[in-house]
């Protein structure tokens, strides 16, 4: 026998060896750098965040920035933190596509916040719902409202999770074969209020 290949075989077939890529950063946290969107009118950097929309003015309808590429299986972290009056949301786009009419808005699985949409998966400009929607007493107990919060997502295959502030609320395993299972991150921003929602320590991490 070789001398140190025994060792190895058993790091292998025991699952030792994580084949998934190191995390990287996605925002810089100065620049827009790996991001597409409207950056004159509806978003900006403040603070070592990505910040869209107002709260001096209601946001005329939804806008999203969104990564200049795409990622398929992957674990998400990032902060956010959604203020404002009248109809206040926000969400994470998942493997998502831009759409041409209108051009500002994007199809694709969301990781919801908002009034009734903390920790829910929606289905946004596709089937046009909510797939899973957590306990209302749960988002109540761990909910910081008007704080950061902290979204850890993951999307393996068809299953997509999702964990507010470190409960999972979202267990979610897709049926239709002809929904993609890749597409491009965004970051939203809902119109029909005066409001902001603001992202920050954006860090993906690719899996097998």
């Amino acid at each position: 026998m070789i001398k140190g290949l025994l060792p190895v075989c058993l790091l292998v077939f025991s699952g030792f060896i994580d084949s998934s890529a190191p995390p990287v950063t996605l925002f810089d946290g100065r620049t827009f750098r790996g991001w597409a969107g409207d950056t004159v009118n509806t978003w900006r950097i403040q603070d070592g965040a990505l910040v869209g929309g107002s709260l001096e003015k209601q946001v005329p309808y939804n806008d999203f920035l969104c990564t200049t590429r795409s990622y398929a299986n992957f674990e998400l972290t990032l902060q956010w933190k959604l203020v404002g009056t009248g109809f206040v949301n926000g969400g994470v786009q998942l493997r998502s596509q831009r759409l041409t009419d209108p051009a500002y808005e994007m199809t694709g699985y969301q990781a919801d916040l908002g009034n009734g949409y903390w920790g829910s998966l929606y289905d946004e400009s596709r089937r046009n719902k909510t797939l899973v929607a957590p306990d209302s007493s749960l988002i109540k107990r761990i909910l910081r409202l008007n704080e950061w919060n902290d979204y850890r997502i993951q999307c393996e295959g068809p299953r997509i999770r999702l964990w507010l502030n470190g409960q999972q609320t979202v267990d979610y395993v897709e049926t239709d074969p002809e929904i993609p299972r890749s597409g491009l991150i965004g970051l939203q921003i809902h119109g029909g209020g005066k409001a902001e929602a603001s992202y920050k320590n954006i860090v993906l991490r690719e899996l097998p």
